[in-house]
């Protein structure tokens, strides 16, 4: 069966036959999005191929788990694993994003939200069956920058394990004393502004699949670090001391677990833009690599993580217009 034949028997059996569709944008991985139009109502259809490597079944846990703690995730209209399919909800069109660029007075109302959120968020009794954010992960996933970004932007890699094992021994300075759940991308291109509901459930979550149970500094630097827009410095610094203040954290070693994270995770987002376009043919994550580099080098300023700042600046280039060049050609010449 082809795979439009999939999706017709898919929606005929959730009673959508006959639905218009048109797309909407998509992500860095490989699912893809229509927005449904059937008798006056819309709905969004995901489209995530098992062939792709995709996995429909942790995000239907996830919205399970988010749905019944009262947060704002879209409604399981029909999903079907086998066919990675999901008929949900349309949450609609105010992205974080697209407000604070049309109407950049609303920004601390939508960012004070978010923040109020992951309070809430970090409060609650975890899944049973979540996994951890692991050393292991942490690592993989810092790997990404020597696996993809250096090759390209150097023509060589690293010798031995020097690099890892600065990445180690900074993350296991932050093990929280009690884990919570973390979404992992937690952005303006993943929250929606429903200002018509209450609380929390003002605050749409599209992407949390990928949940893990980690440090609660995470999401916060995902929020305040967007690889995708400028936030102010005044901004993160007001977030970020919101957030210290309604939980009681301790300041000193919450900025410690935010300048750590904020590192691992740009490192981690600098290779996986290399990434996108060297594997997966898609330059315009090319373009968002210096933003990300300025957040990583606010983050490696902070003085614990001196060693790791002092190793970044002796073996990566940081990705300038000529660095840039240099993966844009890797990937013809492969």
């Amino acid at each position: 069966m082809t795979r439009a034949a999939e999706i017709a028997h898919f929606l005929g059996q959730a009673g959508w036959s006959g639905a218009s569709a048109g797309p909407l944008a998509g992500d860095a991985s490989a699912r893809s999005y229509l927005r449904l139009h059937l008798g006056g109502t819309s709905a969004v259809l995901m489209d995530a191929p098992p062939g792709s490597g995709e996995d429909i079944a942790p995000f239907l846990a996830i919205a399970r788990y988010l749905k019944g703690e009262g947060y704002s995730v879209p409604e399981i209209i029909a999903a079907d694993p086998a066919t990675g399919l999901i008929l949900m909800e349309d949450l609609g069109d105010d992205l974080y994003a697209r407000l604070s660029s049309r109407a950049p007075a609303v920004e601390p109302e939508l960012y004070d939200a978010a923040v109020a959120l992951l309070v809430d968020l970090h409060q609650r009794t975890l899944p049973a069956d979540l996994p951890p954010y692991s050393a292991e992960v942490y690592e993989h996933e810092a790997r990404l920058l020597t696996d993809w970004y250096l090759p390209a932007a150097t023509g060589r890699t690293l010798p031995g394990d020097d690099y890892a094992a600065l990445v180690n021994a900074a993350c296991a300075r932050i093990t929280p004393d009690r884990p919570c759940m973390v979404l992992r991308d937690y952005h303006a291109e993943n929250l929606l502004w429903l200002p018509d509901r209450k609380g929390i459930a003002r605050v749409g979550l599209l992407d949390f699949q990928d949940a893990l149970a980690g440090h609660p500094a995470y999401d916060l630097v995902s929020l305040l670090e967007d690889a995708r827009r400028d936030t102010s410095a005044d901004l993160r610094e007001t977030m970020l001391r919101r957030y210290v203040d309604a939980t009681g954290s301790d300041p000193q070693a919450f900025r410690l677990a935010y300048a750590t994270l904020g590192a691992q995770r740009n490192l981690k987002i600098i290779g996986i833009f290399a990434r996108l376009w060297l594997r997966d043919g898609k330059p315009a994550y090319l373009d968002l690599m210096p933003r990300v580099w300025a957040h990583l080098q606010n983050d490696l300023a902070h003085p614990r993580l001196a060693a790791l700042r002092d190793f970044i600046a002796v073996h990566v280039p940081e990705p300038t217009p000529l660095t840039l060049g240099k993966i844009r050609a890797a990937r013809h010449d492969a």
